[in-house]
């Protein structure tokens, strides 16, 4: 007898389990099985999605209501509902919310989602994640036309189009400095934004060193910190067509954002005019910010400080990262802006309470994260 012999005729008079045919598992028991699975996982994503828009939206939409309630001249829900429909019988209510209180809110809802919009747009463009809408010079060439309207006393409405002209000049030269005789790079726009934004800084310090200091240097300095008080609906029709436009331009281009830090071999694979792109990106983050600028003056830390936040909850892929930024840009401004007219009897100045509330978040987020990182 061969060794194992034994064991293999034991192993033949085994009766053989043998499934009924409604038992056995056909071919395509599987791909079903799998595609029900990734049904599953596709629906649940799809509902997670729409959960989360409809909670961005909301945000900035609840952060408006609660403004529109607040301040030395308190609402309630209902009171704030009649003067919005104009059904109740309080003219002073509807007068403080039609013309004070809601332009103000409206305004910094545009303004801050226009600022974080493209503070992620120019994230994505100069693959850097401290870059801000002010990179290429745009706010301190806008600063500049403001400050000198109100040296030369010029009204509202001069004082936005000489803002909205400065912050044009301004990236305008920075496209012409970055061309140099090889071809434009984003690190020689870089440091062209950066000349230009030192350029006008200085020019703007000798706008305020020859103001008369008691009539012309107070409103000089109070508009450059940044403040929504002015707001009205005049100066809103002025500035709010650029901003919205600038913004839509990103909103529509967020799926292309992507591929912005692509060298210009790996954008040509997709089939995409890198120079187009970033021309399109710059002149919309352009439009943006000198708006902003010129409807409320400087207003710092939204458009680097959101956008990071955005990014480390809903990620960095653009396609969701531009609308995030927008509705929580839009409704932390306004909550910013309810505190600035609220917390004291003297209005605070915008920019100061966004520094101290953006600055500790941005080390927290840089103490959590261990570095920069997009």
């Amino acid at each position: 007898m061969r060794p194992g012999g034994k064991v293999r005729r034991q192993a033949r008079r085994e009766p053989r389990l043998v499934l009924p045919t409604i038992l056995r598992p056909r071919a395509g028991d599987f791909l079903l099985i799998g595609e029900e699975e990734m049904l599953k996982r596709d629906t649940g994503r799809a509902g997670k999605r729409a959960l989360s828009a409809a909670v961005l939206l909301l945000l900035p939409l609840l952060a408006a209501c609660a403004s529109l309630t607040l301040g030395r001249y308190s609402l309630s829900p209902g009171e704030l509902l009649s003067a919005l429909t104009g059904t109740g019988n309080d003219p002073q209510a509807r007068t403080v919310l039609m013309n004070i209180r809601l332009p103000r809110v409206v305004l910094a809802l545009l303004v801050g989602g226009g600022l974080s919009a493209a503070g992620t747009a120019f994230q994505s463009l100069f693959a850097n994640p401290l870059a801000t809408p002010d990179t290429l010079g745009v706010a301190s060439g806008a600063s500049l036309g403001a400050a000198l309207g109100l040296l030369l006393g010029f009204g509202l409405a001069a004082v936005q189009v000489l803002a909205l002209a400065g912050g044009v000049l301004a990236v305008a030269l920075t496209w012409l400095v970055s061309a140099g005789p090889q071809r434009r790079s984003i690190v020689t726009m870089v440091l062209a934004g950066l000349i230009m934004s030192s350029l006008f800084s200085a020019l703007i310090s000798l706008v305020k060193y020859v103001a008369d200091p008691e009539s012309q240097l107070p409103s000089i300095t109070y508009w450059l910190m940044g403040s929504l008080s002015s707001a009205d609906w005049g100066s809103l029709a002025l500035g709010a067509p650029f901003l919205l436009g600038g913004t839509a331009v990103l909103l529509a281009l967020r799926w292309r954002l992507n591929i912005l830090p692509l060298s210009e071999d790996e954008a040509k694979a997709t089939g995409v005019n890198l120079l187009a792109l970033r021309t399109a990106v710059i002149l919309a983050a352009t439009m943006i910010t000198a708006a902003c600028v010129s409807m409320c003056g400087q207003v710092g830390w939204v458009g680097l400080l959101i956008p990071h936040i955005c990014r480390m909850v809903f990620g960095g892929n653009n396609q969701r990262l531009v609308p995030a930024s927008v509705c929580v840009g839009a409704a932390f401004l306004v909550i910013v802006d309810t505190l600035a007219r609220t917390m004291t009897a003297a209005e605070v100045p915008i920019s100061i309470l966004t520094a101290i509330i953006g600055a500790p978040v941005f080390v927290a987020l840089l103490r959590r994260t261990g570095g920069w990182s997009l």
